[in-house]
């Protein structure tokens, strides 16, 4: 160009001399253009840039970024089809099910964060906070994707309040015993140290001791999480007075435990054991960390509730957030056990969080129940979560069913006898029970059958044997008219329970036991005749000692203590055995988790005073994790 060419006899190109009129206008236009250029190249800086700081005032600095923010946010936005889809106030957390795994984890945790939020303003962009300083509105870059109880209503649970409204000290106030129960229930602490000291020794971080092997156990029901045991075993180390084996377990969750993980894990098992043992911890001890834990693994779980109906899935990607059925359930189904056993732990977490949604979960779950025909006045073990409807006709009060009627009568008392609904169902189901499942053999045992689309199965597992206590339950609170008949029953169950193990060599009970072919409360086949440290049995004798302080109860459950003693305690644990009905049995080398958490728990409460977790406070969840009655309103007032 001419205006860049070197003039002949000069040395330097000076700006203007020489040149004719139209040429000087050419250079003062490229001049200014030059000089526009270099000047609006300072908003392309990052802010940090000193340059962009000395020539802008902070406000134009920080509005120049919010701006940029909002830009690049819109276009992410627009170029993803759910994103445009967004309603303005859908159930938290509610990831499509299709949602593709190989996605950004960080779009993924923005999807979920969107899907629980009202949609922030337009000029602000999405996963960003903003302040209000002298009167400007400014918005802070996301530090990560906020959870569904940050973006709500401040919020505190009143800790010192909930623990003013206990009627009794959770670890009772021990007054005068006789010096035989003390003695067995100082045996059953003894068993529970010798139990968590070789599994911190060997397995630590762990699922499992194995303690045959000396060795830890991981597994695949829990996606991923370790720890089970170290969770599973918090109560019940804190209510033994195990002060420095606490202390270990609470270390390993500060420290050690980590919920970013990607794996398939039950729903089922990951509440009642991760949520249920870290929301008992915290009840009883008022350590946060346990608080926070519990609520961002419950978060974890709220997509397994993204179906047609908000029956959830039975197993969940803890990382992605995707769900799907079992593959053994049949078509496609979920499992009455399951999907029914998240009501006591989904309330608390509302109640800690402050965010209705987990709470809104689980009743609608009641809302499907109570539209969908009974057969029989039962409820069958298969539920589709697409059209809500039944897929099989099996009912059965042990496995697949279980829980779901045992979460029923403890809603109800969990809500201090405020839930109506829930124990209108469980009234209605009981007398169902009563009507075509419960029998009595030749030998007059009592027991609960299994019902085949109207055909019987004359078995019941050691699973059912949870029935005895809760059946006492809620006997303590029926009709004076049906009081003393329901004691009765439970009283009667909890014998054929006991009958099991007495009338096997190691007395201890088999995994299912029969009442036909003239056998009688005992295994007929070889694939259930293990025992794996269960706990149902123990758990109905300490009901029944504690609504009825008979003595044969305490009695019975002592005579368990002697048998775990004889038969499943090995050098470096307590071992599961696979045939009860022999004296020398083999080892399944697995210290099951819940044995530390339900097993030895109910045995030391069956040999405490009533006042230790008190059923006036507490309610179990169906891994005996202690859950407290709602007495009042626990809301703090925020400042």
């Amino acid at each position: 160009m001419v205006l860049l060419r070197k003039l002949p006899g000069m040395p330097g190109w000076p700006a203007a001399l020489g040149l004719r009129l139209p040429q000087k206008f050419l250079f003062l236009l490229f001049l200014s253009g030059l000089l526009t250029l270099c000047f609006g190249a300072l908003f392309l800086l990052p802010d940090s840039s000193r340059f962009k700081r000395l020539f802008l005032p902070r406000r134009a600095t920080a509005s120049a970024a919010s701006s940029s923010s909002s830009s690049a946010s819109s276009s992410s936005a627009s170029s993803s089809t759910r994103d445009t889809d967004l309603p303005r106030s859908p159930p938290a957390a509610a990831e499509p099910r299709h949602a593709s795994p190989a996605a950004p984890r960080r779009l993924r945790e923005k999807l979920r964060t969107a899907a629980r939020m009202a949609g922030p303003p337009a000029h602000t962009a999405p996963g960003s906070r903003q302040q209000v300083q002298g009167g400007e509105r400014r918005a802070e870059p996301a530090t990560g994707a906020p959870s569904a109880r940050e973006t709500r209503a401040p919020y505190r649970f009143d800790y010192e309040r909930f623990r003013r409204s206990l009627r009794h000290p959770v670890r009772g106030r021990r007054p005068g015993e006789d010096p035989e129960t003390r003695a067995r229930r100082m045996k059953v602490k003894e068993m529970m140290k010798f139990a968590w000291d070789n599994y911190k020794q060997y397995a630590l971080g762990k699922n499992e001791l194995r303690p045959l092997t000396k060795n830890g156990h991981i597994g695949n029901m829990f996606g991923g999480l370790r720890g089970a045991t170290v969770v599973d075993a918090l109560d019940t180390l804190y209510i033994m007075e195990l002060e420095e084996e606490f202390q270990e377990a609470k270390k390993w969750v500060e420290k050690s435990f980590d919920l970013n993980v990607n794996g398939e894990a039950s729903l089922f098992e990951v509440n009642i054991r991760y949520i249920g043992g870290l929301l008992a911890a915290y009840y009883l001890t008022g350590e946060e960390v346990f608080k926070s834990k519990a609520l961002e693994l419950g978060e974890k779980l709220l997509p397994a509730f993204n179906t047609p109906t908000g029956i959830p899935r039975g197993v969940i990607n803890l990382g992605s957030g995707m769900s799907w059925s079992w593959g053994w359930a049949s078509a496609g189904s979920s499992i009455l056990a399951e999907f029914g056993t998240l009501h006591l732990e989904f309330l608390h977490l509302s109640e800690l969080s402050g965010n209705p949604v987990f709470a809104e979960k689980v009743m609608n779950i009641r809302k499907v129940l109570n539209r969908v025909e009974k057969p029989q006045g039962l409820y069958p073990n298969f539920l589709s979560p697409v059209t809500g409807n039944w897929v099989q006709h099996h009912v059965s009060i042990g496995g697949l069913g279980d829980s779901f009627y045992e979460y029923l009568i403890k809603s109800w008392l969990m809500s201090d006898k405020k839930d109506s609904e829930a124990k209108k169902m469980y009234d209605d189901a009981l007398e169902a029970i009563e009507k075509h499942l419960v029998k009595k053999s030749a030998g007059g045992l009592t027991y609960i059958a299994e019902w085949r689309g109207g055909i019987l199965d004359h078995k019941m597992g050691h699973l059912a044997c949870f029935s005895g206590g809760m059946i006492a339950l809620g006997a303590e609170h029926a009709g004076e008219e049906r009081k003393q008949h329901y004691v009765d029953l439970a009283a009667e169950i909890t014998n054929t329970c006991h009958e099991s193990y007495a009338r096997s060599d190691t007395k201890l009970g088999p995994e299912a036991f029969r009442f036909d072919a003239g056998t009688e409360a005992m295994a007929t086949r070889l694939s259930e005749r293990y025992y794996i440290l269960r706990p149902e049995v123990v758990e109905s004798y300490m009901y029944m000692w504690r609504l009825t302080h008979d003595p044969k109860y305490r009695q019975w459950g002592w005579e368990v203590v002697k048998a775990l003693e004889k038969h499943c305690r090995v050098e470096a644990g307590f071992s599961g055995i696979r045939d009860v009905y022999t004296t020398t049995p083999t080892h399944d080398n697995m210290q099951q988790s819940f044995f530390l958490a339900e097993t030895l728990k109910y045995l030391y409460l069956l040999f405490c005073e009533d006042d230790v977790l008190s059923l006036d406070d507490w309610v179990f969840n169906t891994e005996a994790h202690p859950l407290p009655v709602n007495h009042t309103n626990f809301k703090a007032s925020v400042q």
